[in-house]
């Protein structure tokens, strides 16, 4: 596979992660959060992750190949001398653009857990103990007889 080749799958899997974090940034987003669709979005990221592990191993399998040293300088080099300069800037330019969405994705996640834990802290409040074990179990009160009947 040329080189071009292997920086248009990459290009086209990106593309496909982009569109993955929008979608996960979009069920982040809403007042009551789809569990079930978030981890559908989970095992397509965790997929897609590892095929584009691959494919940039054979990217660079084929950089060093063509005798170019695997840093930033020879990826460039070797794009440019394969007429695909664009096409790497391009995916350079989408990667960030993940990376990104990523982090933005993680800030939500983060800022949803504290909200639980808050909210999980108001009813512990109010109800004046524990709600939950440190096993993460709720606590179920065990029934008193009353000796005084």
């Amino acid at each position: 596979m040329s080189l071009r080749n292997h920086l248009q799958h990459q290009q086209e899997r990106m593309q496909i992660m982009e569109a993955l974090l929008k979608q996960e940034q979009l069920l982040l987003g809403e007042g009551k959060v789809d569990g079930a669709a978030l981890e559908a979005v989970a095992k397509e990221k965790q997929s897609l992750f590892a095929e584009l592990e691959q494919s940039e191993l054979k990217r660079r399998n084929a950089q060093e190949k063509l005798g170019y040293p695997l840093n930033r300088e020879g990826s460039e080099q070797a794009a440019a001398d394969s007429n695909c300069s664009e096409l790497w800037q391009d995916l350079i330019l989408t990667t960030e653009n993940v990376a990104h969405l990523n982090a933005l994705n993680g800030d939500l996640i983060q800022h949803r857990l504290q909200h639980n834990q808050q909210m999980l802290n108001i009813l512990r409040d109010a109800s004046g103990a524990s709600l939950y074990g440190p096993d993460g179990q709720s606590k179920k009160s065990i029934p008193r007889v009353s000796s005084k009947a």
